[in-house]
């Protein structure tokens, strides 16, 4: 495709075409996978994946209504493309921090296999994993 890498160019025309939502441009397959969370947002995606198991972790996209009278997003499946958490599953992905309802979405994201509970946290938008 030239000197425009294919990924990067589906990146930049996706976020002309979606408007705000975020899109990484950095290819998915370099991100890093740590086994435990120990960064700053942590305990924020600890109580978010709380908030989602209330819920029973919907498996569809859209809005919910959050106990603290606000919103958060259910992302629907995580297809897990390029093989950055364990092959075998079936993740879905959760947003962290809510919002009003139908506001842009940041890049926190929360990733949970149903199946098995696990669940890890993306602070940068499928960049790197932390296992919560």
């Amino acid at each position: 495709m030239g000197a425009v890498p294919r990924r990067l160019l589906l990146a930049v025309l996706a976020a002309l075409l979606l408007g705000p939502a975020v899109v990484s441009a950095a290819p998915a397959a370099d991100a890093t996978v740590y086994r435990s969370c120990t960064i700053a947002r942590c305990a924020a995606a600890r109580d978010a994946r709380s908030g989602w198991r209330t819920l029973g972790f919907p498996t569809s996209r859209g809005w919910r209504a959050w106990p603290s009278g606000r919103y958060n997003f259910a992302g629907g499946r995580f297809r897990n493309d390029d093989r950055q958490l364990p092959a075998g599953a079936t993740y879905y992905e959760y947003d962290v921090y809510p919002r009003a309802k139908g506001a842009a979405r940041d890049a926190y994201r929360i990733v949970v296999n149903r199946s098995s509970g696990a669940a890890w946290f993306s602070p940068d938008h499928y960049g790197d994993f932390y296992r919560l």
